[in-house]
């Protein structure tokens, strides 16, 4: 499993995690990689912080340590269940796409590890502008489903 951070400006660190994600790991992650993160990227403190709803999330424990750092960024509240509204659903389909079509194809864990994090190295520049500028469309599509399934 891996855990990932970008911006409309830069593709951030690839984590690799050797475990199940839980609300204590992610909270863990975050003053390592977050925060340094944020803090190179929105050096003025105007940065939003987005992230899915997963249960280690959403958990009390990473809920609570989001709360307790709300100085350092905004945290940017999702609606639950809306994945075609975080960008990062398309950047990991984009990523499974590259490591698919890598030649030989990845034979071992860390031949899986080293094709992940060389693809999302390759990201071509741009691409987090044109997601990230897809988001009025994205939320035209979910209002006129009036919240339910939306193609964008």
């Amino acid at each position: 499993m891996v855990w990932d951070v970008c911006s409309w400006r830069d593709m951030g660190p690839l984590i690799h995690l050797e475990t199940t994600l839980t609300g204590d790991r992610y909270l863990s992650i975050l003053p390592d990689h977050l925060h340094s993160f944020m803090s190179i990227l929105n050096f003025d403190g105007l940065g939003q912080f987005q992230q899915d709803n997963a249960t280690p999330h959403t958990s009390r424990v990473a809920t609570k340590g989001l709360q307790e750092h709300s100085s350092d960024f905004r945290h940017f509240h999702w609606p639950p269940k809306s994945p075609e509204m975080n960008i990062i659903e398309d950047i990991r389909d984009a990523l499974l796409h590259a490591v698919e079509k890598r030649s030989p194809p990845p034979c071992t864990p860390m031949d899986l590890l080293t094709a992940l994090q060389d693809s999302w190295c390759e990201f071509p520049p741009g691409y987090l502008q044109t997601l990230v500028e897809s988001m009025p469309r994205r939320f035209e599509s979910l209002l006129h489903a009036r919240g339910g399934p939306a193609r964008y």
